[in-house]
């Protein structure tokens, strides 16, 4: 297969195994593209990519800004706050716009869940859903799964604890269809009030028990805790939470085997893990971040190729 079967990456629930895997293979070049001294291609020389972000962002946003960047493309960046949203302007005419300026491709964060697969039917430029409210970030989870990928050589088998704030997490969502896209056995952990009811309907297994989770993991992918999602207190207090599902070196070193340890970022250091877990050996968080613009270059230049395929 040599093309994606979709046109936009509006979430992982629209796209096939094989589509993931074509992904990864494209990313494993461009993966050795950006560690070369000059690590720019002319792969996107003539598309124009607007950045749409309606949400705040920081690593999501500089990761896709640097991989467009490195496939030559034309960049424009938008964001909410300074805008004429704040006016009143619809989401389609904020678009329009844009488009109106000639953009190929749009990214885009949005508060709101669907908001890219709204904005697919309304509109003839390539979306790609860099996060949409709770619902899904399917870059994260593509990233995360290389990630495993890479580390240990496969994610088919491999069993993988989603640990933290599932109920509010874009990340969890994504990570639980592509990891059981790629043949991967996945349960999740956290305070029974952050685990979202439908969770079993999933085939995701609920554990309670951090201890437990870890001991059957090969890979823990560790949450924080969305405090600004949050209307009202779902634990206790910070320091409790922590207390129970929060990783520390002491606990990694008893589990009498190595696990992975990963983190989607901003990590709340001393809340989900400790600084001596995510600065060590078995954390492979910045090769998360790495990857992260490896995976996203694979993403925008794949669906280029389809832009380009269906004008000629």
């Amino acid at each position: 297969m040599s093309e994606l079967s979709v046109n936009h990456l509006l979430g992982i629930k629209y796209i096939n195994e094989d589509d993931i895997n074509l992904i990864f293979e494209t990313a494993d070049h461009f993966k050795e593209v950006i560690n070369r001294p000059i690590k720019k291609v002319p792969s996107l020389r003539d598309i124009t990519i607007a950045n749409l972000f309606f949400e705040n962002s920081t690593r999501t946003r500089l990761s896709f800004e640097l991989a467009e960047k490195r496939l030559s493309a034309d960049v424009i960046n938008f964001s909410a706050a300074s805008s004429s949203v704040k006016k009143g302007e619809t989401l389609i005419d904020t678009v329009n716009n844009i488009l109106s300026m000639k953009v190929d491709m749009i990214v885009m964060r949005h508060p709101n869940p669907g908001a890219g697969v709204f904005l697919s039917k309304h509109i003839d430029a390539s979306i790609v859903n860099a996060g949409d409210g709770a619902h899904e970030h399917p870059t994260q989870a593509l990233l995360d799964c290389y990630s495993i990928r890479e580390r240990l050589k496969d994610v088919a088998g491999k069993k993988v604890v989603i640990v933290g704030d599932i109920l509010h997490s874009r990340v969890a969502l994504s990570n639980i269809f592509a990891l059981q896209k790629l043949g991967a056995k996945v349960k999740v952990c956290g305070p029974k009030t952050l685990i979202p009811k439908y969770i079993e309907k999933l085939g995701v297994e609920y554990e309670g028990n951090l201890r437990k989770a870890l001991e059957w993991c090969d890979v823990a992918n560790m949450l924080r805790v969305q405090k600004e999602r949050m209307e009202i207190s779902y634990f206790p207090t910070t320091r409790e939470y922590t207390q129970q599902y929060g990783v520390n070196k002491a606990l990694l070193d008893s589990l009498g085997k190595e696990i992975v340890v990963m983190h989607p970022g901003p990590i709340n250091r001393g809340v989900e893990i400790t600084s001596d877990v995510a600065d060590s050996k078995q954390a492979i968080i910045l090769e998360q971040v790495q990857n992260g613009v490896a995976v996203r270059m694979a993403v925008l230049y794949l669906l280029a190729s389809k832009i380009q395929h269906n004008e000629n």
